[in-house]
């Protein structure tokens, strides 16, 4: 019946389906079909999607329905299947939502399967029934696939097994006899044809007994070679292999790996198409790779940052969530696995090709891979090693090569390397550490290499690559370490310093486990450095020893690091370093070269005046660990001479160190007086006097010193290079740097020089030091070298040779008279400074040479202290010490006897060379005394003036030497001295020292700090000798009296030479000492009133110095104490150094106060009313006489004149020259006073100006002084009458003064009117009365109101003039 009309509401479909439900009870509905049921629950249900429906009861309903039949599940599913397709069609969403709870309610009783079957993907996974339909989609395809797709095979094993297993039982039988593959083949074709089998899986089974038979490589692959056709066939089905192990925690048989690279060795299958078929892909492993790499260097950066707690925390849980992910292991690298059997085989080409295909040194970072690369690279280098590597005594383990005939040949020469063993070694790269055996062997090879061959750059990219990377990875390999040092020693320094540099900064870079290994050591470094302390020393030594052995270069940049900043671990750092191998102490020297070359690093502080305290650490640990340690020093010294080149002289400091701690060489102006004697002695003196601190044992650390001078070839370079830098200080780094960092760099610079110069000089042999230093005039001519550094550098020299040709003579005519020995000495100078004599001539303009000899200007700068004195007394305290020494360790009970017996005879043996150092200095003193004095009548012509002899002798001579050192300052008040003490014809001691010690001004403003101290020193020794006459009559008359160079009138070369020549008596030298002393406390108060930083300091050190013997008149030190405490207040808070200068300064000044006398003690003045006073009652040392009225009233008239002359700058030195007219007179044309009778012709150097205002103002100044003569003598007069001689004495006065001012204003020294005044009183037999005493600085005549006025009047004229006549030449000599 049909049942459409009775569905017309919801009632009545309710009604129908419960009468349907009866129908079917009764078996009346199965007449009709399901066609009727299937309609009836469609419009149920779709009654349901339309909303008209309660789900409820049609799902009451319909699981009525379900028990009626036994297909009504099928039934409804059909249905929903229909509205499936009906519903995802809609737009309403709300119907499909309907559909899906409909079929939700009906779960229970429709089964699963059925749903599965009939339901949309889509729909399943709404309902919950499948987790997602793309996978199910893909799971109904695979089966589908399988069912209808998959063809299907026949003649398989279950089909014919009987000629499957016939054909196991052929290939697995006993190969030992006549059987071949030619004879199984035929077996095998056979049985093929016998049994219908399938080709292709023959040839399967045939791959499965050889991978089960891997060890019959040569049967099988001949019978694979025969029996197959298709070698694309043999590659897919150990694809299919391959593929079968490609599962998760699946692990592929080294078996397999094993036949497959046999097959492709044997060119039987095609890499390319068999690496299709390999997992993972190439992008998986790059990914990896990168993955690897980022994670390396994350955990570099945790290791070097602080981490907080939370972030632990946090980092913790990643950490076990990565551990959690690894443990789900994925599938074998097939690809790797197949690498590794190539090359345990030998397959060495289509290996390489598979590593071409990975990032760098991805698969060696696997070890069974890298393992087997070095046993292939092993049995490759096994001849050549056993010929030319093998160490003498070692015997070693004979490798066996590989029977294969198609692997690398093995190397039979070095030239073999290049075919393959280098290729091998670059893809290994840092994975040697695995193999260190085959390291050795490698770095032996090396060796041998460059003792035999020329591969050079080969063996440098094997060591850049592969050799210091796997020291890196090694852990704690020490004998590795020196292994490799025997070869690279044998690489130039520049080789082996570029390896170190690629190796610190880019190898750590290449590779995930080099990343972690450099963050690791610098935490370990990190923990050692803050643990390491002096009492620590030995145990933190280990650990950084061992720390080193791998990764030098980290730990040492670290260190260094920490060294610039805090400079008090340089001592426990350098005891720590003795347990470092050979390489690890040349990666030490690189390092500190890089970190002092650092670019980003300023070498000077912040205010620009000092340099900076990293440089000054690193310089100061250079010298420590070159001294202590067996580095070699060319690089260092390569680098010092290399920033000369390039104009800069900070690193200077550098090579001062080295040489102060290798050579114990030390340059400083602060050495005490012993020091100094001490320094001019033999070598043995100054080791133990000279220096502050002994440092002993530099024998050897000298000695290796200047191998790497001389190897290298840059002692002559640094010298010349230094010496051509102090100008270059100056005039070509000094541009806009503060001027205290200019004078600290020139004295750097300077004393650098001198101190190397001493090392060369002491050390190296007289054959190579003549080699290397060339003559005077290529030095000054070619090299541009300073006179001064010249000689410096060929002083030694000329000592080396006059010996060497000394003891040449000696032995040529062995005579033992000492008569014999001194004029064969004196033969032996001539023939060495012959050359040189000649050689000076192009030095100077010719017009210099009509003043000074060659020979004398030669002899100034080739002679040292050595030659001139012996310091007995210095030689005498250092044997003094060593007996004390000698004593205290025979009464110390503590010593042990053998020890107490090696300090005895080393200070006994000390002893005795000390004291034949100083018999053969007294005899070789004795022979220059002797040359000398032979010469001394060739020194000096008399074409020219005396004044201009003195100019180019100070010019030339005396200032340049004294303030090159401390040695050389000494030297030249000796010189002085001595030329005096030799009766030197044409040489005026008096108008040397007087230009000495009046025209201190420009010399003391141009100085530097050190120079200064030099300066100083030198004055105080000229001050010395004068002290020594000024203060005794006897010692005056003994060593000056009668000395040419006292003579106050010298008579003119065509005169009549009978007349006696005039000389300076003591009383008048007296006075000429006071008028020196008034002078140095000018110059010194104009220094110190300037207010320029410069003058101040400098005037302050010399001062300083010259305290032993300046100031000694009370009234003069009163007024430089004034002085000098007024700057102690202006710079208490502006500059602390002046103002500490200055106070040491003034408290030592104070000491001295008790030292100093008032000035008529100082000389004596006399009344000038009385008649002259007998020379037994003069002022001398000893006189208690009190000076008069009058002379308290010069006292206080010259300290007057002293503070009135502070603000003077460059005339407070003439009213000096004009108050001191009655002073010695020593000057006319040519520094001599004719007697002048009737001779109206007369030569002179200086000349009045011939301009129009110098007459006029020559004229003023003439009517000037004669006013004031006659208000002098009409006040004289009021008192006494004036004797004739007296009053006839003005004129001479007045135009001695003329020409004296005219001199001043033509810049040429004036010679002091004093002494003029003195030499014509001496000369003149009325001393009765006097119109000046010589010395004084004012006359001691009780002055009138009238006289005073006109002399304040004429001193201030006077003030108001240039510059003193001694400072204006000290400003030629010094331009």
């Amino acid at each position: 019946m049909n049942a459409n009309y009775l569905i017309k509401d919801a009632a009545r479909i309710i009604l129908q389906c419960q009468k349907i439900c009866y129908w079917i009870s009764n078996a009346e509905w199965t007449k009709t079909g399901t066609s009727n049921i299937q309609a009836a629950l469609y419009e149920l249900c779709w009654q349901v999607v339309q909303g008209n429906l309660k789900l409820d009861l049609v799902a009451s309903v319909l699981g009525d329905m379900m028990e009626l039949r036994d297909d009504m599940p099928s039934i409804l599913a059909d249905v929903f299947s229909i509205l499936d397709l009906e519903t995802g069609a809609l737009e309403e969403k709300n119907k499909r939502d309907h559909y899906t709870q409909l079929v939700g309610a009906c779960l229970f009783f429709v089964p699963e399967a059925i749903l599965k079957e009939r339901l949309d993907p889509e729909t399943l996974e709404s309902l919950g029934l499948i987790k997602q339909a793309h996978q199910f989609n893909q799971k109904i395809v695979k089966i589908k696939t399988k069912l209808f797709y998959k063809q299907q095979k026949f003649n398989l094993l279950r089909e014919e097994n009987e000629g499957y297993a016939k054909l196991i039982t052929e290939l697995g039988q006993d190969l030992s006899g006549n059987i071949t593959s030619h004879v199984v083949l035929e077996s095998i074709k056979s049985l093929i044809g016998c049994f219908n089998l399938d080709p292709n899986r023959v040839l399967d089974i045939i791959l499965e007994v050889y991978e089960s038979r891997s060890d019959q490589d040569e049967f099988f692959l001949s019978l694979i070679k025969s029996y197959m056709c298709e070698p694309l066939t043999l590659c897919h089905i150990l694809g299919f292999k391959f593929k079968f192990y490609q599962e998760p925690n699946e692990e592929t048989p080294k078996s397999l790996y094993h036949i497959a690279a046999a097959l492709l060795h044997h060119n039987l299958i095609e890499l390319e198409d068999l690496y299709v078929h390999l997992m993972p892909l190439d992008a998986t492993i790059i990914e990896e790779h990168k993955r690897d790499i980022s994670e390396a260097k994350q955990i570099a950066r945790k290791l070097v940052m602080v981490v907080l707690p939370s972030e632990k925390n946090e980092d913790k849980e990643k950490e076990k969530e990565k551990e959690e992910e690894k443990n789900e292991r994925p599938p074998d690298n097939q690809k790797l696995g197949l690498l590794e059997a190539l090359l345990r085989i030998g397959d060495w080409h289509h290996a390489q090709s598979i590593m071409d295909q990975m990032p760098s040194f991805y698969a060696t970072s696997h070890k069974a891979i890298a393992l087997a690369l070095c046993q292939l690279v092993h049995l490759t280098v096994e001849p050549l090693y056993r010929r030319a590597g093998v160490p003498k005594g070692a015997r070693g383990c004979v490798m066996h090569p590989l029977r294969n005939k198609r692997a690398p040949r093995p190397a039979e020469n070095f030239e073999d390397l290049r075919r393959d063993t280098f290729s091998m070694l670059c893809y290994l790269g840092p994975h040697l550490s695995h193999d260190p055996i085959l390291f050795a062997k490698i770095v032996r090879l090396g060796k041998g290499f460059m003792k035999e061959d020329t591969l050079l750059s080969c063996f440098l990219s094997i060591a850049d690559q592969v050799l210091l990377p796997s020291l890196s990875l090694m852990e704690c390999n020490a004998c590795m370490s020196e292994e490799l040092w025997g070869l690279f020693k044998l690489f130039p320094y520049q080789h082996r310093y570029r390896l170190y540099g690629q190796w610190k900064n880019e190898t750590y870079s290449s590779h995930p486990l080099l990343v972690k290994v450099k963050a690791q050591t610098v935490e370990r470094a990190k923990y050692i450095m803050k643990r390491l302390t002096k009492e620590n020393v030995k145990q933190s030594g280990r650990q950084i020893g061992k720390l080193s052995h791998s990764n030098p270069t980290i730990l040492f940049d670290y260190m260094l690091s920490q060294i610039q900043w805090y400079d008090n671990l340089i001592v426990p750092v350098v005891d720590s370093l003795k347990y470092l191998t050979s390489l690890n102490y040349d990666v030490l020297a690189y390092c500190i070269i890089e970190a002092l070359a650092n670019p980003e690093k300023e070498k000077m502080k912040h205010d620009d005046t000092t340099i900076s305290s990293w440089l000054q650490s690193l310089a100061s640990l250079c010298g420590a660990v070159f001294r202590k340690y067996p580095i070699e020093l060319a690089g260092l010294l390569q680098y010092v001479t290399n920033q000369l080149k390039a104009g800069k002289s900070f690193d200077l400091l550098i090579l001062k160190e080295v040489v102060q701690k290798m050579a114990g060489i030390e340059i400083t102006d602060e050495m005490t007086s012993e020091q100094l004697e001490a320094m001019t002695g033999g070598e043995q003196l100054k080791a133990e006097g000279g220096y502050f601190g002994q440092i002993r044992n530099t024998k050897k650390s000298s000695q290796r010193l200047k191998d790497a001078l001389l190897d290298h070839e840059l002692a002559l370079p640094l010298c010349l290079l230094m010496a051509q830098q102090r100008n270059g200080v100056v005039f070509l780094e000094g541009g806009e740097k503060h001027l205290k960092l200019v004078g600290h760099l020139y004295d750097q610079c300077h004393d650098t020089l001198v101190q190397f110069g001493g090392f060369l000089a002491s050390n190296l042999s007289t054959e190579d030091y003549i080699k290397r230093v060339p003559s005077i005039d290529i030095l000054c001519n070619q090299f541009h070298t300073p006179h001064d550094a010249a000689f410096f550098l060929s002083r030694p020299m000329y000592a080396h040779q006059i010996l060497s040709k000394y003891d040449e003579l000696k032995k040529a005519e062995k005579g033992n008279r000492q008569q014999q020995k001194v004029h064969k000495y004196v033969a032996a100078c001539e023939q060495v400074m012959t050359p040189v004599h000649e050689a000076v001539v192009s030095l100077h303009p010719a017009r210099v040479w009509d003043d000074l000899r060659p020979q004398f200007y030669a002899t100034f700068w080739s002679l040292t202290m050595y030659d001139l004195a012996v310091p007995h007394s210095a030689y005498e305290r250092e044997v003094n010490k060593l007996k004390v020494q000698i004593k205290a360790i025979e009464e110390n009970p503590e010593i042990p006897l053998n020890k107490k017996k090696k300090e005895k005879e080393r200070c006994t043996a000390l002893q005795e060379k000390l004291q034949e150092e100083e018999k053969k200095q007294l005899e070789h003193v004795q022979r220059v005394l002797h040359r000398l004095k032979l010469e001394k009548d060739n020194w000096l012509l008399a074409k020219s003036t005396k004044n201009e002899t003195i100019t180019k002798f100070l010019q030339l001579c005396l200032f340049p030497r004294c303030i090159f050192s401390s040695i050389d300052a000494v030297y030249c008040a000796r010189f002085v001295e001595l030329v005096h003490q030799q009766k030197t014809p044409n040489f005026c001691t008096l108008l040397c020292y007087d230009r000495v010690f009046s025209a201190i001004i420009y010399t003391v403003a141009s100085c530097t700090e050190n120079e200064s101290h030099r300066y100083g020193r030198f004055l105080c020794c000229m001050l010395e000798t004068v002290t020594r006459w000024h203060s005794d009559r006897a010692t005056y008359e003994k060593e000056c009296v009668n000395y040419p160079g006292f003579l106050t009138i010298f008579r003119a070369t065509g005169f009549d030479g009978g007349n006696k020549a005039d000389q300076l008596d003591y009383e008048n030298f007296r006075h000429v000492v006071h008028k020196w002393h008034y002078m140095l406390t000018k110059a010194s108060v104009h220094c110190l009133e300037t207010g320029d930083y410069t003058h101040i300091r400098n005037i302050l050190i010399v001062l300083t110095k010259i305290l032993p013997c300046y100031p000694k008149v009370l009234n003069l030190g009163q007024a430089l104490e004034c002085r000098v405490h007024k700057i102690c207040l202006e710079e208490k808070d502006k500059r602390p150094d002046l103002y500490a200068l200055a106070m040491g300064y003034s408290g030592r000044l104070k000491s001295q106060k008790v030292h100093m006398v008032p000035e008529n003690e100082f000389h004596h003045k006399e009344q000038p009313a009385r008649s002259a006073t007998p020379a037994s009652q003069q002022n001398g040392p000893g006189s208690t006489g009190k000076p008069a009225t009058s002379t308290s009233k010069t006292e206080e008239g010259t300290s007057e004149d002293g503070d009135r002359g502070k603000d003077k700058s460059q005339g407070t030195a003439k009213p000096v020259n004009k108050a001191n007219s009655a002073a010695a007179k020593v000057t006319t044309s040519n520094g001599n006073v004719f007697k002048k009778k009737k001779q109206k012709t007369k030569k002179t150097l200086w000349t009045p100006g011939s301009t129009p205002e110098t007459k006029a103002e020559n004229r003023r100044e003439k009517q000037r002084d004669e006013r004031a003569g006659k208000e002098e003598r009409v006040a004289r007069e009021g008192k006494e009458k004036t004797p004739k001689a007296d009053r006839e004495k003005v004129k001479p006065d007045e135009k001695s003064n003329k020409d004296d001012k005219a001199k001043a204003g033509n810049g040429e020294p004036v010679e002091p009117s004093r002494e003029r005044d003195a030499i014509k009183e001496s000369k003149s037999k009325e001393k009765g009365d006097r119109s000046a005493v010589a010395g004084s600085l004012k006359s001691p005549v009780p002055r009138s109101e009238s006289a005073e006025s006109e002399r304040d009047h004429k001193r201030r004229k006077l003030d108001s003039h240039s510059s003193p006549s001694h400072s204006s030449s000290v400003k030629v000599s010094m331009a």
